[in-house]
């Protein structure tokens, strides 16, 4: 019986070992803290999403979502608008640190947290909305999206007075974007603070307005849990770099064609896919020229037939200009905003590399070209061996290691078994030989 309560009190102890019970830390008051930066993509999307709800399960006082951004595509930015709205818990945006924004869609998300809150020496606004492309749209579909997008805005900002909704609304008609100060005169921001420890003080005794009423912040004295990316959410939001979504191409479609070239093997056409992949995800992200992709497919079409049917590397310099050009066109159109343009020396460095690696292709292919047949019976020319049997004027030789049916070159004595032979020549499927001793004639 002892031996079985032994038992009992080591298997609970094992278990919580594994599954610990933390009570204490779930009635502690809780600021879960969340800090992104960059355009809204999907990763961030779940990000949110991923606090919020630990947040709600925690019972958390607060959400801080620090963040800044230019914007992005706005069904992104609905996603992450209705996970806020939807939160049982308060939702703070807080845009930081100093010299950061809230461009573009950002301008909602700040409008829908239950509070505004912005660092000094940031803007926020300049919100009109663009193509996927970041092209202006046209004129149609242009005025709807800025319709809707207001219509939004006003349902958010209603309570803020109508000074904030008209600049609001003014960020998306043209464009204007407001200084700190001037967000705050209106009432379209609700707290400025210097950094998180100013913005926890300020929030302690702030009301928010929630789906079930009024409610009171007590952040004097919560603990800040940060809730950092995860390593897919943080390798995801990598690919929203145009430098690296711009290396990634360029490595796959180059694998991609070492591997048609010389088929049989599979790392390289593996690699290939896979920087494919990645590479046409964050195209798909951030706002790119698609017409830039004919360009790029065009280069990498004439470094491979000048692989194929060598012009001593005119196909290639013309695939080079292809090259920079199309990269260019596909993530720097005059729209793009300067954060999301490749850079330059990049491309241009890129494409030099590219080429001068295709170069090097066509030098060796030429070079094969012109080496002397190195197989067959061509290739024992010069070779020497010796007669197993008299040779006169046919006979058999053994030379490299193999028999071969030999006939005497013309002018040549006859050859006795065992006498070294040189082969001379081929004639038809026999070699002609002469003795080694002898000179040719």
């Amino acid at each position: 019986m002892i031996r079985k309560r032994v038992y009992l009190v080591m298997f609970f102890s094992v278990l919580s070992w594994f599954f610990p019970t933390n009570v204490q830390s779930e009635s502690t008051n809780k600021i879960i803290l969340l800090q992104t930066k960059g355009p809204l993509t999907p990763v961030m999307v779940e990000y949110l999403n991923r606090g919020i709800t630990r947040a709600e399960r925690e019972n958390a006082e607060a959400v801080i979502f620090q963040f800044d951004t230019p914007g992005g595509q706005i069904d992104h930015m609905n996603n992450m608008v209705q996970a806020i709205r939807a939160s049982e818990v308060p939702v703070v945006v807080y845009i930081a640190p100093r010299g950061a924004i809230a461009g573009s869609a950002g301008l909602i998300i700040v409008l829908s947290g239950h509070v505004a809150a912005i660092a000094p020496e940031t803007a926020i606004g300049a919100s009109s909305p663009v193509s996927s492309e970041g092209q202006d749209l046209d004129s149609t579909i242009e005025t709807k999206e800025k319709e809707i997008l207001k219509a939004e805005v006003r349902s958010l900002t209603t309570k803020r007075g109508p000074e904030a909704v008209a600049l609001a609304e003014s960020a998306i008609d043209d464009a204007k974007a407001a200084s700190v100060d001037e967000a705050y005169q209106v009432g379209l921001i609700d707290i400025i603070a210097n950094d998180l420890d100013d913005l926890l003080q300020q929030l302690d005794g702030f009301q928010v307005e929630m789906s079930d009423g009024m409610r009171v912040l007590h952040t004097a004295s919560a603990e800040v849990v940060e809730v950092p990316q995860n390593l897919i959410e943080e390798f995801l939001h990598t690919l929203t770099n145009p430098n690296i979504i711009f290396i990634l191409l360029t490595v796959g479609v180059q694998s991609i064609l070492i591997e048609i070239s010389s088929p049989g093997g599979w790392v390289a056409g593996f690699i290939g896919v896979v920087c494919l992949a990645l590479g046409i995800y964050g195209i798909g992200v951030i706002p790119v020229n698609w017409f830039g992709l004919i360009f790029l497919t065009t280069s990498f079409v004439l470094f491979f037939l000048d692989i194929k049917a060598p012009t001593h590397g005119a196909l290639t310099v013309a695939g080079l200009a292809s090259f920079i050009v199309g990269a260019l066109v596909l993530f720097n159109s005059p729209v793009t905003p300067d954060f999301q343009r490749v850079s330059v020396p990049l491309v241009i460095g890129a494409g030099l590399f590219t080429a001068a690696g295709f170069i090097t292709i066509i030098t060796f292919a030429l070079r094969a070209q012109k080496r002397p047949v190195q197989v067959g019976a061509e290739a024992l020319i010069g070779e020497t061996g010796y007669a197993r049997s008299a040779i006169d004027p046919t006979g058999t030789i053994h030379v490299s290691g193999e028999l071969w049916s030999a006939q005497l070159e013309s002018g040549a004595s006859p050859i006795a078994d065992g006498v070294n032979v040189r082969v001379v020549g081929v004639q038809g499927l026999r070699l002609l030989v002469r003795a080694e001793h002898e000179n040719a004639g």
